[in-house]
Order: C-alpha cells, then structure tokens, then sequence
C-alpha cells in the first residue's frame, strides 16, 4: 500500500504521530501478516488490538466452539457466540473492529502434516494454545521456516511471555527441552485463572508482534518475562541458547516435525 486514505489517517493518527512508526510503519502494519495459533484466553486480547493496530491480514488457527465457560476470560466472544466456531466469532468479531483488516479462519487443529503450508503465508506467529502438544510443534515450525514467534502461557493469577527469533536466540525447547509427563501441570479447570491475567499477557504478545512487524524496540528474545498478578509484579530471566537443544542446538536431533503423544495435550488457557 503506497498512500495512506484521509480515513486511515484519522483512524491511525495516533500511531503515525509516534516517531516510531509514522506513516511508513503503518503501512508496513497494513501488508503484514500475523497468525494467530488459538482464538481463546491470550489469543483474544492479542487479536482484537492487532485487528485495531491495523495489521492487515490476521490468521486464526482454533478448532474449538464457543463455550459458557470461555466467556470470563476470551473476550473475542460473547454470550450469543455460544456453540459457534472459534474462529469465525473472532473473525466477526475482528473484522467489526477494523473493515482494513482480512481475517482468515482455519477451523483445525495444527498438526506435523498441515503446520508449514498454513504458517508459511505469514510474518509473525502468536502462540496462545492451550495444550503442550501444539506449544511444541509451534516452536519447532517457527525454528525450521525461521519465523518469529511471541509465545505466552497463562495458570491462575500468573503468565509468561518470551519472543522466539530463530537463528538469532533461543527457542523454547531451550527453556523447556520436553513436554512435562501427564498430570504434572494442572489443567485450568483444575487450578482456574483470573481473567483479566490472559489480557495482560496477550496484549504483551501483541506488542511483541507489532514490534517484530516495525522492527523497533527490543523484543524479548533471550528472556522470559514472568507476570505475577497477586503480587503485581514483572521479573525477567535470561534465557541462554542451548548448544544441545535438540531443535536450534549446534546438532539438532529434530529435524522433522512431529507430533507429541495426546497424553501431554492439557488444557491451561
């Protein structure tokens, strides 16, 4: 898009009087591609103020319906959206937002087989699944296609969001090398999450995304940032490369995807 119409002007003048971004940078917005791997919990938030931001094609990766339950915490749907799909409430819901934005539903779960041909039309990739096995076959497509990727993850009253630049930083089998035995993490419907907790860390995965998109800032490769809501309190850890990871290490074992046993497929968002 070479010109800016006098209502887009309007509608992002906000952004375009910050140096950072101006009219070039939204324009560069308006052509990117961001993917959203799950409509629910940090995928709604995330959605919405990308919608909003003007990114311009906004993919959707949820197999599930709308549920009465969904409703505390995934604010992309309402009460009328009950037992429709995920992704087309979100892209009602999207689209509403903004009419410059193309959103582009995918009723399915991402799998070894199906997981590059989707991504590959796409800059930036959020992660807000619910389930480790989706987490790691996320990580391993973005370190193999080498694309960006801001991962968050939700439990109770706290989060955790890290940027994933492959090639350039660690992955997130550096920070977690395998997926945890059944049983070992609860589930949401076993120890709950507050709300407003999912907001706070999609909206840093969005950040994170417009970030990467603009190329500004310093994105969060090689930390982890840890969010604790009780104590309302942001801590950073550094996170290393780890020259035996078995996906971005110096000799990676995994150099096909693959997809985990259902046994680690828990709920946590």
């Amino acid at each position: 898009m070479s010109t800016l119409t006098e209502e887009q002007i309007e509608r992002y003048s906000r952004h375009i009087i910050l140096p950072e971004v101006g009219g070039k940078g939204q324009r560069k917005l308006l052509g990117a591609r961001a993917l959203l791997v799950g409509a629910g919990g940090l995928g709604s938030p995330a959605g919405l103020y990308l919608a909003a931001a003007g990114v311009g094609t906004i993919g959707v990766v949820d197999s599930d319906a709308v549920e009465l339950s969904n409703l505390q915490r995934q604010v992309l749907h309402s009460t009328a959206d009950i037992g429709r799909r995920k992704c087309l409430s979100a892209k009602e819901a999207m689209e509403s937002i903004n009419p410059d934005v193309q959103v582009i539903p995918y009723d399915e779960r991402l799998t070894s087989a199906n997981i590059v041909e989707i991504i590959s039309d796409y800059d930036v990739l959020l992660d807000g699944s619910d389930n480790f096995p989706t987490r790691y076959l996320v990580n391993d497509a973005c370190v193999m296609t080498g694309k960006p990727l801001s991962h968050g993850s939700i439990l109770r009253f706290e989060g955790q969001v890290t940027t994933i630049l492959p090639g350039r930083g660690p992955c997130y089998r550096c920070l977690y090398p395998e997926p945890p035995p059944q049983g070992m993490v609860p589930t949401c419907q076993q120890a709950g999450v507050l709300g407003v907790t999912a907001g706070i860390v999609g909206l840093i995965q969005a950040t994170e995304a417009v970030k990467t998109i603009l190329g500004i800032g310093d994105l969060l490769a090689g930390r982890l940032l840890l969010y604790n809501g009780l104590q309302m309190t942001f801590r950073e850890v550094p996170v290393r490369r780890r020259a035996d990871c078995a996906v971005c290490g110096d000799s990676p074992t995994i150099t096909e995807l693959i997809d985990h046993d259902e046994s680690c497929r828990v709920r946590v968002q």
